[in-house]
């Protein structure tokens, strides 16, 4: 591998105990991680794209993504992924950790991620704007307010880090990807990157894939 990676991108699972057997589900005759990985591999920003694969699933991810220069890593956190490339990585690498349910993320997404990063921004995180009325509630489930709207984003990924940004953040948490990510500089997310994670998200991720020719599918 080239001994000056300037970007890698880690495909991750750790939201919850189930992901990564949702990761595996077929969607237009391919898992949703074959999915996710072949879009970052079609990004020529990314120099290399790394899934971290909890040990159960190591097998089953191999063969999701055989055929694919898609390194995996068998491990129970992303520090682990990260540990078997940091030697390769350029000083001035750009880190993104992204969503294996996220398959359908746009590459211009990704591209705005990676440019937030190298324009400076340490962490940079792809948003939409909250369309629900977003209520708070009691501990007896009363609803005791509206929350106003206007400041509150929906966080999508990948996530975007500088290489010094991205060693803080898993100094802090084994999965920085998925944890606080305050303080990020912001880019436009799209409504394509939603988690397939339930049965109605999979029925629109099929349409999707049926639709074709959509503009840069991760």
């Amino acid at each position: 591998m080239n001994p000056q990676v300037l970007s890698v991108a880690f495909v991750t699972v750790a939201h919850r105990p189930a992901d990564p057997e949702l990761a595996l589900t077929a969607v237009g005759g391919a898992a949703l991680l074959t999915h996710t990985v072949r879009g970052l591999l079609g990004t020529p920003e990314i120099d290399l794209v790394v899934a971290a694969a909890p040990e159960r699933c190591a097998k089953s991810f191999s063969e999701a993504v055989r055929g694919l220069d898609c390194r995996v890593v068998p491990g129970e956190s992303l520090r682990q992924a990260f540990a078997a490339v940091e030697p390769i990585l350029s000083p001035n690498a750009v880190v993104l950790v992204h969503d294996a349910l996220r398959a359908f993320t746009p590459q211009r997404t990704v591209r705005q991620v990676l440019a937030a990063v190298r324009d400076g921004a340490p962490v940079a995180v792809p948003v939409l704007p909250m369309s629900d009325t977003v209520k708070t509630t009691d501990e007896n489930g009363i609803v005791t307010a509206t929350v106003d709207r206007d400041g509150l984003r929906s966080a999508q990924t990948p996530v975007g880090f500088s290489l010094s940004a991205f060693r803080s953040a898993l100094a802090d948490s084994a999965d920085p990807g998925l944890a606080d990510t305050a303080g990020a500089a912001t880019v436009p997310g799209d409504p394509d990157a939603m988690r397939v994670a339930s049965a109605f998200e999979l029925t629109l991720a099929e349409a999707l894939v049926a639709g074709g020719d959509r503009e840069d599918p991760l």
